[in-house]
Order: C-alpha cells, then sequence, then structure tokens
C-alpha cells in the first residue's frame, strides 16, 4: 500500500485552489488495483468526458481544459494508479496490459458510466494519450469520442535525442534533473509556479513507473470506427510529429489532426496554446455528445 507525503498532498491540494473551479468535485473509487483519484467538474448529468494524464503530471495538469469543457460536460480528471498523484495503489500491481484495461473498466464503472449510454469521450496526453487508444481498442462500445494530445508509443517510438535526455531523470529522479529536462524539452517556458512545486514533490513519489508497453496493433486501430482527434505539439521534442501524423491517418479510419501552433510536449495540456481547448470543444460539439 502506497503512502503519500504530505508535503505532496499540499502541494496538490494547492494546485486545486489555485488552478481548478471552486466547484470542484474529489472522489475515490475503489478498483483491484487501489483506491483510483478523481477530480471531477460540471453538470452530473451532462455527457461525460474522461481525461488521463501523461507520467508523473498527476490529474491537476488538465484545469485548463476543465474549466473550458466544464459547462457543457461532466469532466472527470483522473489520477493513474502507480503514477504520482492522489491515487492510492493496492496489493494487486498493474503488470500487464490487461491489467490496465481493467483498471479503466472499473474507473469507468465506478464512474456510472455505462458502454450503451452514455459512452464516455476519452482524452489523453502523452501517456494517457497510449492508455486511451488501448482502451479504445479494449472496449470501443464505452467510448464515443477519442481525443489524443500529443500521444507517445502510439503512432511511432520516441525520438533518441528524447530518450537519452530522459534517462537520467529517469534512472534517478530528482528535482534537478526533472527541472532541467521539463525546461529543455519546453524551451524553458514559463509554467505555473503552483503546479511546479507539486511536479518538484512527484520526484520522491513512492509508487512504480507506470505500465508500459506495445504500440496498439496495427489490425486494431484499423477496425476503430469511432472518430478520432489528433492533436500534435508543433515543437514537440517527444517525437517527429509529421511522422505521427502520417502513421495515424495510414491506420485510422476516422482520424481528424491537427498542429497546435508553439507547443511542446510538456507544455501541454497546462500551458497550451488557446487552440487546444477550442480544438476539443468543436470535436466533441460534433462527436461527444450523443446527440
Amino acid at each position: 500500500m502506497t503512502t503519500i507525503d504530505d508535503g505532496f498532498l499540499a502541494a496538490y491540494d494547492a494546485v486545486l485552489a489555485t488552478r481548478w473551479p471552486a466547484s470542484t468535485e474529489s472522489a475515490e473509487i475503489r478498483t483491484p488495483y487501489g483506491t483510483t483519484h478523481v477530480n471531477s467538474v460540471g453538470p452530473a448529468d451532462a455527457p461525460p468526458v474522461v481525461l488521463l494524464h501523461g507520467g508523473g503530471t498527476t490529474s491537476t495538469v488538465w484545469s485548463g481544459t476543465a474549466r473550458a469543457l466544464g459547462t457543457a460536460y461532466r469532466v472527470h480528471a483522473v489520477d493513474t494508479v502507480g503514477d504520482a498523484g492522489r491515487s492510492v495503489a493496492g496489493d494487486r500491481a498493474i503488470r500487464t496490459l490487461s491489467d490496465q484495461m481493467a483498471w479503466l473498466d472499473a474507473v469507468l464503472d465506478g464512474l456510472a458510466i455505462s458502454g450503451v449510454s452514455p459512452a464516455v469521450s476519452l482524452c489523453g496526453h502523452s501517456y494517457g494519450g497510449w492508455s486511451a487508444l488501448h482502451y479504445a481498442a479494449h472496449a470501443p462500445a464505452r467510448v464515443r469520442a477519442l481525443v489524443l494530445a500529443d500521444p507517445t508509443n502510439c503512432f511511432t517510438g520516441f525520438s533518441r535525442r528524447y530518450l537519452l535526455r530522459a534517462l537520467p531523470m529517469l534512472l534517478r529522479p530528482t528535482v534537478r534533473r526533472r527541472r532541467a529536462f521539463l525546461g529543455w524539452e519546453t524551451g524553458q517556458a514559463a509554467l505555473d509556479e503552483t503546479w511546479l512545486r507539486l511536479y518538484d514533490r512527484a520526484a520522491a513519489f513512492p509508487a512504480a513507473r507506470p505500465l508500459t508497453g506495445p504500440r496498439p496493433a496495427p489490425e486494431a486501430l484499423r477496425a476503430l470506427r469511432l472518430p478520432v482527434l489528433l492533436l500534435l505539439a508543433e515543437r514537440s521534442r517527444a517525437h517527429d510529429i509529421g511522422r505521427v501524423a502520417a502513421s495515424a491517418a495510414a491506420l485510422l479510419p476516422r482520424v481528424e489532426t491537427a498542429v497546435l501552433p508553439g507547443a511542446t510536449h510538456h507544455t501541454l495540456p497546462l500551458a497550451a496554446p488557446p487552440e487546444m481547448d477550442g480544438r476539443i470543444e468543436e470535436f466533441l460539439a460534433a462527436h461527444g455528445r450523443g446527440d
């Protein structure tokens, strides 16, 4: 059982207090893999949208998107079990892709989102995009629309330079190493200081690294009939966005692709350009309401 440091919890709550709507509600969902923390915004009876964060960033990184979507949708931002956040891993670890899919099944069950009505709109950034795309292939009846924000290891691999830069941080995560990597990838972009204090605290978070694994099988992606919005960071150093776009176009039957000007992989979604949430709103208005 994970024990979360009080300093981390205080930093987490500070981000919620300063960046999230006052109406934000939090819930703990029991799953076979531990307790999953969810921050929710919006009318309880509105169409549901589930947000999955990238590695080490927590669900709090979605504050802007939650505000943008929270009037027309019920937005649920999930802390991934096994990663930094308020979720608490249980005795049964997520070891396989099947475990990861079963965990997400349990989260949607706990949110009372069925596979018939209403199905969920699923949005993931980076590693969260990898989980979201795998889940859409795993349970297409439960996903109405899919948004992938600069998703990693979905359509191409990582940039070699990105992996080499990330290696010291991955081998021994320290505040200095994490900040240096973030500064390199974002071009020293100005990020919210309250969130950065939480990001620093996550360096010592007592959890195993989230599950990683293969890209979704090409045949599974070709079989997906649901609408997909692929948002790529113009200056992403995680991968070659041209190759990502070409591969997605060749594999997904219903994909729309847009490049977010000036964005890098790690400025999303916290410091995303206005185009990002505008694109998501337009896409969900067309595909995510089930009207």
